[in-house]
């Protein structure tokens, strides 16, 4: 028998909305798109097609009107603006955590931190023993980043295989490590500053900051004055302006208009009256159920913090359109044989060293050293083996260190040097540690 208060799916349902809802939930999807993009992006760059693909890279696009115009190529425009839009997801991430997950406890995010802060030194130590010299050293900050997409893709494959402590440690270590990627470029990979755009910046988020303390929730707004305003400035300052969308994420609300018990007792009460209203002989709603279903989503919406709406919201975009076009731009390195004649250079040996070597050096033995002295507990379900596979999926640099290798070389070489690193340490760390991860799973 047909139960009849089981929703009625149509055709376009079944085959269309839903189909596209689970692929754009699961949590490998993104992981694999980005591969998938990255993969794209290296055929291109080695195919007859390249010259065409890196022009495409370079065509210039503006915005203004009159006399203030800003110029910029496609891969800046990218680079500087789309990417920005990544970063505010970042910060909207580190936010959440902070004030209510897994770092707003410091006794349950200390080995985590501590895991970050060690994935991050040694990686930049091992590079500098290869690169010590001229501009090759700047690239120091390459290695120490966590593509945390990528990181969680890998281990998300192996599904409830993997321990809950597990994941929720290599989340959080890959967060820390986020925020310790953002305070690198705000610190070392800024250019000079135009003091007077910077001024502007500051106060335009002093407008974000005091609209959140007399309890503006329009997520429009923090919009509109985060890019028109923040974001633009930090861009003319000389800030890279990625550090505009983190600090601009801080400022969004992280309560709701209308607490939990408010919420419950205003739905009770609609449904109560949405139950009581006169029913329709046709497939519309009354009038007066209109109002009421209307008076239910402005509850549900005020229930909602404008953090988590703009979060929820903004992932999908994040996850399947910026970081793909990024992959796009960023991963198409020509590979020729005249850079492998004398072997690999001192750049992409000190970033595979670098993020392989210096992660599972900084990760493992800094979670190990620091539950051995009893500073701090390490879940019973995480074993040794758990740990190695972390410290090689954090070694998973990709976005995070394609980026940053734009931002600290000028010569092309290197920058086509630091990304084959990336993308060897990647590919290789990823691999490894997925079938690392497994046997530590399943002799757990």
């Amino acid at each position: 028998m047909m139960n009849k208060n089981k929703i009625k799916k149509e055709p376009v349902d079944r085959w269309v909305i839903e189909p596209i809802k689970d692929f754009i939930n699961n949590s490998t999807t993104s992981g694999i798109v980005l591969f998938s993009s990255a993969v794209i992006a290296l055929i291109l760059a080695n195919s007859p097609l390249k010259d065409a693909y890196h022009h495409f890279w370079e065509t210039s696009f503006s915005i203004g009107f009159g006399d203030h115009v800003l110029t910029k190529t496609l891969h800046h425009w990218i680079n500087d603006g789309l990417m920005a839009v990544f970063f505010f997801v970042v910060g909207l991430e580190l936010k959440r955590e902070i004030v209510g997950g897994e770092l707003s406890n410091p006794k349950n995010a200390l080995l985590p931190i501590v895991a970050a802060a060690g994935g991050m030194i040694f990686p930049a130590l091992i590079f500098l023993i290869f690169n010590n010299t001229g501009e090759a050293s700047q690239g120091w900050g390459i290695p120490m980043a966590t593509d945390i997409a990528f990181a969680l893709g890998v281990l998300f494959l192996l599904g409830d295989r993997v321990p809950i402590q597990v994941k929720i440690f290599l989340t959080v270590l890959a967060i820390a490590d986020d925020l310790g990627a953002v305070l690198i470029i705000a610190f070392f990979y800024t250019s000079q500053i135009d003091f007077d755009s910077l001024l502007v910046g500051i106060l335009f988020i002093g407008v974000l900051v005091f609209s959140n303390f007399i309890g503006v929730r329009n997520t429009l707004f923090y919009g509109i004055v985060g890019i028109c305003g923040v974001w633009l400035a930090f861009l003319m300052s000389g800030v890279h302006a990625t550090i505009a969308a983190v600090l601009a994420a801080f400022t969004i609300p992280t309560s709701a208009k209308i607490d939990e018990k408010q919420f419950n007792f205003h739905l009770n009460y609609l449904l109560q009256e949405f139950k009581g209203a006169k029913p329709n002989e046709n497939p519309t709603v009354t009038t007066e159920q209109l109002y009421i279903l209307e008076e239910i989503r402005d509850y549900s919406k005020k229930a909602l913090t404008p953090l988590q709406r703009l979060e929820h919201s903004m992932h999908p975009l994040v996850s399947f359109i910026v970081m793909p076009i990024f992959a796009l731009c960023n991963a198409g390195v020509e590979i020729n044989g005249a850079m492998f004649s004398d072997g690999l250079s001192n750049v992409t040996l000190g970033v595979i060293f670098g993020l392989i070597g210096g992660k599972l050096i900084g990760v493992v033995g800094g979670t190990y050293l620091f539950h051995k002295m009893k500073w701090a507990t390490l879940p019973e379900e995480i074993t040794v083996k758990h740990l190695l596979g972390i410290g090689l999926l954090a070694s998973i640099g990709f976005t995070m260190s394609l980026f940053i290798s734009g931002l600290a070389f000028k010569d092309p070489l290197l920058i086509s040097q630091a990304k084959i690193g990336v993308l060897i340490a990647s590919v290789v760390a990823s691999i490894v540690g997925f079938f690392v991860m497994r046997t530590a799973s399943k002799n757990s």
